[in-house]
């Protein structure tokens, strides 16, 4: 075998394995796109410019093609600029439009299809790392089922970042320092939640650095304590991974049980006992990829900054144009509890408390499974950004979407039945967010 066919075949591997969730990720997929054309065919509306010319779409068109400094003055003294949108998104559009016959909102289009492949492939890989590929198979289709799915095919950014956020998980739970840095710094130029990431590659880099000062400063013991320089049967090894200090090591998890009372191990699952610290002991590419990581972001605002000369909070001003800005979820509550001022939107009320209480309980279901580190923090970082943001409280379900480990706890539950009736439970869930994706995009759709 040639060198070049050695360094393929690991890619053709991974792509192999991976092949279940792409292939169902992009059925479901084109599923949602069928039912858009088929309802706005019925609305006599184009269901490509749906897609790809309303909402934020046009936003990020206009940054490709004329650049920064477009604003909108409304009536009641609020100011809309372009600068809140964050540049990486209408790179690539003007990009790809310049070196192919494509708009910019063309390019936007395809940019989205290729970026929630490459999201739903990172969604597998993190979830195939810690809990085994069938549980990763069903992550990738919970998240494509998800009721606002159909954002991921469309011309915004959420695809985008959250395939950088997945690969750059994915990196810091293999201990790819630099790679998990650079794929943070660049989901930091696509949206602002890029802190998640950011904040994930420095809580992992944190705890290794004081995981390795405690080691250096406490002597290990020695042949004539221990009885032994390692571990030398299976259960002492077994002991020796369950303890969570070396490097990615993980304890298996509970077997599965199907529903005919056999159990499987479901290919591997496992969950992870402590923080991924798979980096074989190396704190200088720990070190990089921690400084690596927040560039993108702190290089955007600080532009929007010297812009506005306004200085570092002028991206701060910016959003408060908007009226976007973070008051830790009081005028969203304020929100909430104006729904139940009168019956028909009491119901509303009810189904926004519901919601909310059924992120919290995944975010917590996920802590219980010990989800590792940089996952909680990520998704912990979103789930608060989202919930806590003042302004476009019917944005929400869209600015949780990149919130995946989120979505973990169902993947596995997912993953305990029979593949027939796991089928069958996707499929309707399936079908069920087409239609719902179709109706929302034909009516109120993003804000």
């Amino acid at each position: 075998m040639t060198d070049l066919e050695t360094r393929a075949a690991p890619r053709e591997s991974a792509l192999r394995r991976a092949a279940p969730a792409l292939l169902g990720y992009a059925a479901v997929r084109a599923l949602g796109l069928l039912a858009l054309a088929l309802w706005s065919a019925a609305r006599d509306k184009s269901a490509y410019t749906l897609l790809t010319a309303r909402w934020d779409s046009l936003w990020y068109t206009r940054v490709a093609e004329l650049g920064y400094g477009y604003e909108v003055r409304l009536p009641n003294g609020d100011v809309h600029s372009n600068l809140a949108f964050f540049p990486l998104l209408p790179w690539l559009e003007r990009g790809l439009a310049a070196v192919s016959p494509l708009s910019a909102a063309d390019a936007g289009f395809v940019v989205s299809l290729l970026a929630s492949l490459a999201a739903a492939w990172g969604v597998f890989a993190v979830a195939d790392h810690v809990y085994g590929r069938r549980a990763g198979v069903c992550a990738a289709l919970v998240w494509a089922v998800l009721p606002v799915g159909i954002v991921q095919s469309m011309a915004y950014s959420e695809s985008l970042f959250t395939a950088l956020a997945a690969w750059a998980l994915y990196a810091v739970l293999t201990g790819r320092w630099v790679l998990a840095g650079t794929l943070a710094s660049l989901a930091g130029l696509t949206r602002p939640v890029g802190l998640a990431v950011v904040a994930a590659v420095w809580a992992v880099g944190i705890v290794a650095f004081r995981r390795e000062r405690a080691a250096a400063a406490t002597p290990s013991p020695g042949p004539e304590r221990t009885g032994a320089s390692a571990p030398s049967s299976g259960r002492e090894r077994s002991a020796a991974r369950a303890d969570g200090a070396s490097a990615g090591e993980r304890a298996p998890a509970p077997a599965i049980a199907a529903r005919d009372g056999r159990t499987t191990p479901a290919d591997g699952a496992h969950i992870p006992t402590g923080a991924p610290l798979s980096d074989g002991g190396r704190p200088l590419a720990r070190a990089l990829g921690m400084l690596l990581a927040p560039l993108g972001a702190a290089a955007y605002v600080l532009w929007v900054g010297h812009r506005t000369g306004k200085g570092p909070l002028g991206y701060l001003d910016v959003q408060a144009g908007w009226r976007n800005g973070f008051d830790g979820g009081y005028a969203f509550a304020r929100f909430v509890g104006e729904k139940f001022a009168s019956f028909p939107s009491a119901l509303a009320g009810v189904g926004l408390i519901i919601g909310v209480g059924l992120v919290v309980w995944l975010y917590v279901v996920g802590v219980r499974q010990r989800q590792p580190l940089p996952l909680v923090v990520y998704a912990g970082v979103v789930t608060a950004l989202a919930l806590c943001a003042s302004s476009y409280f019917g944005s929400k379900p869209r600015l949780l979407l990149p919130a995946f480990p989120l979505l973990f706890p169902l993947a596995l539950a997912l993953a305990r039945l029979r593949t027939s009736r796991a089928v069958l439970v996707v499929g309707g869930v399936a079908v069920a967010s087409a239609v719902y994706g179709a109706f929302w995009l034909n009516g109120s759709g993003p804000p």
